[in-house]
Order: C-alpha cells, then sequence, then structure tokens
C-alpha cells in the first residue's frame, strides 16, 4: 500500500483537492489542507524531507511583498465607488438615447455600456447588478424578448472579466509570472472583438426577428439634438478620461498597473465628489468590499502556495507535463485539450480558483511547446469568461436573478445566457486561429530581439513596480536541494 501511494502520490493530491472542493470546502483552506495533510505524509513515508515546510514563510513573505497585487483593491474600490455613484445609470440613459430609434437600441447601449463599465470598473458583480436594476425593466417595459434582454446584461457585465482593468488578468499575470501591463495590452483587441460579436449578434436577431428588439417610441426619446449631444458629451467625456489616466498610462509606460490603480482610484473619487454622491455609507461599503475581495485573494494564494510547493515536491509538475506533452497534435493539441479542460472545470469553479489551482499546472508545459505565456494567459482570460455565464452555476446569471423582476424567470435568464456562451467559445476559437489578435510591447523590437538571442524577452517585459514572489520552480529547486543535502 505504501509503495502504491509513494508512486501515485501526486495523482492522488489532485483527487483529494477536487474531492474536497466538491464536498463545497472554502478552496483556500482545501489547497492549504491538501499540502499539508500530503506534506506530512510524504515526510512519513520519506518521500519528502521535514525541511520542505522551511520554505512555506519564505513564499508567504513573497506574496505579502508582491506589489503587482497591491492593483487589485485599488481597481476593486474604483469599481465600487464609480458603480455606487451612478455612473452606470447615467451612461445607460444617455447611450439608450442616443441607441433608441434604432432597432436593437437598448440592447446595443447595454453592451457598449457594459464595455465603458468594464474599461472602468473592471467588476463583473458591479456591471450585472447596475444593469439589470437600470435596464432590464426599461427593455422589459417597451417589449425585448426576456431571453434577450437577460442574456445581452449577463454577457455585457462579463466583458469586465477580459477588457482591461480587469482582476483576472492581474491575477494571471502574477501566476504566469509576466508583466500587468502586458496583459493589459494583450487583451484589450480580444476584448473589443469580443464586444463587437455581442453587438452582431443583437443586430442579427433584430433583423430575423423585429419584435424581439424592437426600438424606443418616439415618446421614450426625451432628447434630441443640441441636448442630447451635450448630454453625451458630458456623460462619456469624464469616463473617457479616467480610461485614459488607467490604461493610457499603463499602455505609453508613464505608470506601472499598480499606480495607475491607485490614479483611478483617485479619480473615482473625484468623480463621485464632482457628482455630489460621494458620501460616508459608500465610502464604508466600498471599502468593506474591496478589503472582503483582497483578504479572499490573497488567502487563496497563500493556499495554493502551500498546495503548489508539496505538490511539486512529490513531482506534481512532471505527471502534468507528462500527460500533456504526451497529448497528439502538438501546440493545436495541447490548446484544444486544455481550453476543453478549462471549460468544464469552469461549470464549477470562478476564475480565482481557476487561476490558482489549473494555471500554474499548464504554465510550465505550454512554457516548454513555445507558447507565448501572455498570449496563453489572454485565451484562457476569454475561456474563463464562461464560468460567469455557464447555466446553471454561473455567477452573472445569480447577479442578474438577484435583481430581475418576478416576471423574469430564471429559465429566460439561463436560455438567454447560452447564444453568448457560444460566441465566447467562437471568441477562444478565433484567438487559435488569429493568434496575431492578442499582441503587445513593440512586435518589432522583440523580433530583432529574438534574433540576436542576447536578451531575455520576458525579463524585458517585466513591470518595473512588479515585486514577483518567488516562483514554484524555485521552490521545487529549494527541495531538491534541501533533499541532497539531507542525504
Amino acid at each position: 500500500m505504501a509503495e502504491f501511494i509513494i508512486a501515485n502520490m501526486a495523482p492522488l493530491m489532485f483527487g483529494a483537492l477536487v474531492l474536497f472542493l466538491l464536498f463545497g470546502y472554502p478552496v483556500a483552506f482545501a489547497l492549504a489542507a491538501n499540502g499539508i495533510v500530503f506534506g506530512l505524509l510524504g515526510i512519513e513515508l520519506g518521500l519528502l524531507t521535514p525541511a520542505l515546510f522551511q520554505a512555506l514563510p519564505e513564499r508567504i513573505f513573497g506574496i505579502m511583498a508582491n506589489d503587482t497585487l497591491l492593483a487589485i483593491p485599488f481597481f476593486t474600490f474604483m469599481g465600487l465607488v464609480l458603480e455606487r455613484s451612478g455612473m452606470a445609470e447615467d451612461l445607460l440613459d444617455t447611450i439608450g438615447q442616443l441607441f433608441g430609434p434604432m432597432r436593437g437600441g437598448l440592447a446595443f447601449a447595454v453592451i457598449f455600456v457594459g464595455a465603458l463599465l468594464a474599461a472602468t470598473t473592471g467588476v463583473v458583480a458591479a456591471s450585472v447588478i447596475s444593469m439589470g436594476l437600470i435596464s432590464l425593466p426599461i427593455m422589459l417595459r417597451y417589449g425585448y424578448d426576456k431571453r434577450l434582454a437577460s442574456g445581452v446584461i449577463a454577457a455585457s457585465g462579463t466583458l469586465a472579466q477580459i477588457i482591461p482593468p480587469s482582476l483576472v488578468l492581474i491575477i494571471m499575470a502574477d501566476q504566469l509570472g509576466r508583466s500587468v501591463g502586458d496583459m493589459y495590452e494583450g487583451a484589450m483587441v480580444p476584448g473589443l472583438v469580443l464586444t463587437g460579436l455581442y453587438v452582431g449578434y443583437v443586430a442579427l436577431v433584430a433583423l430575423l426577428k423585429p419584435s424581439a428588439a424592437p426600438a424606443l417610441p418616439p415618446e421614450a426619446r426625451s432628447l434630441r439634438g443640441a441636448k442630447l449631444m451635450l448630454r453625451v458629451i458630458t456623460t462619456l467625456v469624464p469616463p473617457l478620461v479616467l480610461i485614459f489616466l488607467v490604461l493610457g498610462t499603463i499602455f505609453l509606460g508613464i505608470a506601472t498597473p499598480t499606480e495607475g490603480g491607485a490614479m483611478g482610484a483617485a479619480g473615482a473619487l473625484i468623480l463621485a465628489i464632482v457628482r455630489k454622491r460621494l458620501s460616508w455609507k459608500l465610502l464604508k461599503q466600498a471599502m468593506e468590499t474591496t478589503g472582503k475581495l483582497s483578504s479572499f485573494v490573497v488567502f487563496i494564494l497563500v493556499g495554493s502556495t502551500v498546495f503548489g510547493l508539496v505538490f511539486r515536491g512529490v513531482n506534481g509538475d512532471l505527471w502534468v507535463e507528462h500527460l500533456l506533452l504526451g497529448l497528439p497534435g502538438g501546440q493545436v493539441g495541447f490548446l484544444i485539450v486544455v481550453n476543453i479542460l478549462v471549460f468544464l472545470l469552469a461549470f464549477f469553479l470562478d476564475f480565482f480558483e481557476l487561476s490558482f489551482i489549473i494555471v500554474p499546472l499548464l504554465a510550465p508545459v505550454a512554457d516548454k511547446l513555445g507558447i507565448d505565456l501572455v498570449w496563453f494567459g489572454v485565451l484562457l482570460a476569454v475561456n474563463m469568461q464562461t464560468s460567469f455565464m455557464h447555466p446553471p452555476f454561473g455567477f452573472a446569471l445569480f447577479y442578474l436573478r438577484s435583481v430581475a423582476p418576478a416576471s423574469v424567470k430564471t429559465t429566460d435568464i439561463y436560455w438567454g445566457a447560452i447564444p453568448f456562451v457560444c460566441i465566447q467559445i467562437i471568441m477562444v476559437a478565433i484567438i487559435i486561429i488569429f493568434p496575431n489578435i492578442v499582441s503587445y510591447g513593440d512586435p518589432a523590437e522583440k523580433a530583432r530581439l529574438e534574433q540576436q538571442g542576447d536578451v531575455d524577452l520576458s525579463t524585458m517585459m517585466q513591470d518595473g513596480d512588479a515585486t514577483q514572489a518567488p516562483t514554484e520552480d524555485s521552490a521545487a529547486d529549494l527541495l531538491k536541494n534541501l533533499q541532497s543535502n539531507d542525504k
């Protein structure tokens, strides 16, 4: 029995983690508990040395010292302040008036506002809930199909997952050891293309079934001419300035992602003050929610560090590599299998859990196959976006259900989400077929340096403020050194 456990420690450890998650244990504690239990078991069986756990304090302090993770509370706070200051309501009202005369105009407005909110908030829950409260009753009042209205709101809210400043891209960059700025730049075009696909689908529905997406009646369009243009300018300019302040400075190299997040948080407070909507209650709610989410991320990261250290100690990384490198089809076969795996796991796990559990196992294999890790991270982020839309466990569907009127059935929300999940899958295929859609940095400069072969591009592209925690590979090397010294 002991020999069987020693020979199969890695698959047993991974299977135990899956079992814990299926029983509903908190992810952070399931990860840490699995790592500690199997670490002690490995020590008892002589597979590991007691010195293994001496690496944990250094790794946990490395997480605490990682400046990149500071972007998470900054962007979360920015999004919550903007959402509670009424920006979504103003944008929906203004853009709805602008597109009102068109069939499907309200749905177009929801998609464009979803993209703007994604570029300013980066928080899916804030986008879905605010648009569900504001736009869903209006769309139903003017005769929109319940399924189309529900699907558009849920899908446009999930654009915050892929359009910078997305929280998942920050986590992905940290797990892949790449720059947050590169991840943001690489994800921008796919995010806009996905937005265009949503618009195309609504336009097709409006063309084939006009009753499902009617135009606003003349009496509902209260703003016209100069008044409408003035409203558009005064409503759209502040968020666009904030977008440039956050993303433009990052892309131009003026600010790091952490600094961009800090400017975004300050900008959100200024906008709330200008709108005369800043209050102690708003600040308290935003800070409490930001603190909870940031603690949630750090606890999962600590748990995944414990799990990852022991998993690599029992050669789990080699087990995963042997499984995936042996797939037929090389890079394409690997990408197809990985995307199917992530798509299926997204039925049960959210993007935080997938990022901390699955990505560290897949990244070394992708790197050995010669796959660019920034491109790979953007591809997985688009795939993980489906985790918000999967019936019956998609979080975006739950958010929408919590604010939808009783006349909208849960089945309407689920059926409305399915076409947009299919569009997201099509987007994954587009990225695989046309990899250049994910572009970052200076392509000419990168090509020149690759030909010279004397500069490490991954080092060159790192952010100046990204104090990375020790990598999992360094932990594995440390373990091997400890074991050899013990012998």
